[in-house]
């Protein structure tokens, strides 16, 4: 029903869907370098992330593309292969068939096995993760490259020494371009937003792209006495005419289809990008204002489709991005249309104004993005999380240190293994029971929903199933009497289901419910 009205939004969704666009340009192109591949590469990943996999998609802000936590992953693959680009793209179609039968045969269960402390530490690690790989382009310091989210680096600096050399090598040019923008987006958030709606309609990012693409104009014709270096901007291949836009898309070579190693790649990669994609499932719905609940089984199946076609035409293996998807959200997104505009604006970008978009400074885009690393790691949110108690703190700082010192994926193990520390505490009792269905003095259906004395986050999936199985238009109680420990996790369903219950006019009644649990 919603997906029949997917432009009843499109005020909202346009904007967003640029700063997305804006943000995933670099992205992709860095991702690509990093991972040895055709930088083309990156954009048709990006493109296939937005178009097929948005639309196929039943994420209301998820966001696909290109992910710099399978770089690593494609760089060795690549070289396991002797360098076949062609070979490898058939262990991308592969990994999409692979991950369309895990949609198929419902593996998108996993991502209820998650810890909620685990999920807001990956946030807030990668928010801080954001800043800090960020400054260095803000300062004008530019060899490092776009998306790489690991501490250390293939040229044997890491997050930190890049800073410091930033400091080194300050470009006048690029500090003045990342001041500025900054400054139009938090005045623009915290004053213009609030005065007028056409300053909601037009996103603040996208007038610090205006005001960098200027900059870069006043720079080249000697209006300001500042300089940017060629790795300070923006660079996407720009094809002469259709005909070398065509040529740039590439096939993979299916004779390489019984080679053990192609399908060896192509499982490792169905695992990581499913895997990764069921993170950033989860986390994206923990950021929607509406809480929505994303279908997992159709986000691979949507992943998967996405895959099969990226590799069928040369594309990077794709994967559900937290980058991407926290912009789209940050910046007013409201439904799947803003994701699937991004992809057509990356469609057409490589068409068309490939030219216009290599005057955009690396400056600008750093700007968007610490606001963007702000709004995930916000102080409020550690404070918040420290006074849950150590069961919630210790996994979600656990994450954020092992994110920052290692990379994304080892860094979320570790905060899953302190989760599950703390998990094993507690009972491995039945987390409820559903009484017998009665009927109230109105003829109306009851449903008494009693939950165990322990209840951990283990518990998630077989609740969440129970309640999303009650019908609409009955009532429900949820009895916490007997409970002495529930989950914060579970706590937070709760919530959840209750505020997602009044579209399906369902009464919640709670007994002994505490919030602060």
């Amino acid at each position: 029903m919603k997906e029949m009205n997917i432009f009843k939004d499109f005020k909202n969704d346009l904007p967003a869907s640029i700063v997305v666009f804006f943000v995933a340009v670099p992205l992709c192109l860095g991702i690509a370098l990093a991972s040895g591949a055709p930088l083309f590469a990156g954009i048709i990943a990006g493109i296939v992330g937005g178009i097929v996999v948005g639309a196929a998609s039943g994420s209301s802000l998820g966001v696909s593309g290109p992910a710099a936590g399978l770089a690593v992953i494609v760089f060795s693959s690549i070289a396991a292969l002797g360098g076949n680009w062609n070979a490898f793209l058939v262990a991308v179609v592969l990994a999409g068939i692979i991950q369309l039968i895990l949609g198929y045969l419902k593996a998108g269960f996993i991502a209820y096995f998650f810890p909620n402390s685990v999920i807001k530490g990956m946030l807030s690690g990668i928010g801080l993760l954001i800043i800090l790989k960020q400054i260095p382009h803000a300062l004008g310091w530019d060899f490092d490259i776009e998306g790489d989210d690991a501490f250390l680096q293939a040229d044997g600096q890491n997050t930190i020494s890049e800073i410091a050399n930033a400091l080194k090598f300050i470009t006048p040019g690029a500090l003045f371009i990342s001041f500025v923008s900054l400054l139009i987006l938090i005045f623009w958030e915290q004053y213009l937003s609030k005065k007028h709606k056409i300053f909601q309609i037009i996103q603040g990012p996208i007038v610090v792209v205006i005001f960098g693409i200027a900059m870069f104009n006043c720079f080249n014709n000697g209006f300001l006495p500042f300089q940017l270096k060629p790795n300070q901007i923006v660079s996407i291949p720009a094809p002469a005419s259709l005909s070398d836009f065509l040529h740039q898309f590439t096939f993979p070579d299916f004779s390489y289809i019984n080679n053990p190693e192609v399908w060896k790649i192509a499982i490792v990669m169905a695992i990581v990008a499913s895997l990764e994609t069921l993170l950033c499932v989860e986390a994206t719905d923990k950021l929607d204002p509406l809480k929505r609940i994303t279908p997992t089984n159709r986000e691979l199946k949507a992943q998967g489709l996405g895959n099969v076609i990226s590799g069928l035409i040369g594309g990077l293996p794709i994967t559900q991005v937290i980058v991407r998807s926290s912009a789209n959200i940050n910046f007013g997104g409201k439904s799947k249309l803003s994701a699937i505009l991004h992809g057509v604006f990356l469609l057409i970008s490589a068409l068309f104004i490939a030219s216009l978009l290599n005057m955009l400074p690396l400056a600008c885009l750093a700007a968007i993005l610490l606001i963007v690393g702000y709004k995930l790691a916000k102080p409020s949110l550690f404070k918040q999380m420290y006074k849950l108690g150590w069961e919630q703190f210790i996994p979600f700082i656990g994450t954020i240190i092992a994110i920052l010192l290692t990379d994304l994926l080892k860094g979320i193990t570790i905060g899953i293994l302190l989760g599950i520390f703390y998990t094993l505490r507690h009972s491995y009792r039945n987390s409820h029971h559903l009484k017998d269905i009665i009927s109230d003095e109105n003829g109306q259906i009851v449903h008494h929903l009693v939950l165990a004395e322990e209840v951990s986050f283990f518990n998630k999936a077989n609740l969440m199933k129970t309640l999303n199985e009650i019908p609409e238009n009955s009532k429900v109680i949820i009895d916490c009497a007997n409970s002495k420990s529930i989950a914060y996790d579970v706590v937070e369903l709760i919530k959840d289901y209750e505020q997602n219950a009044k579209s399906k006019n369902i009464e919640i009644e709670k007994i002994n419910f505490n919030e602060t649990i």
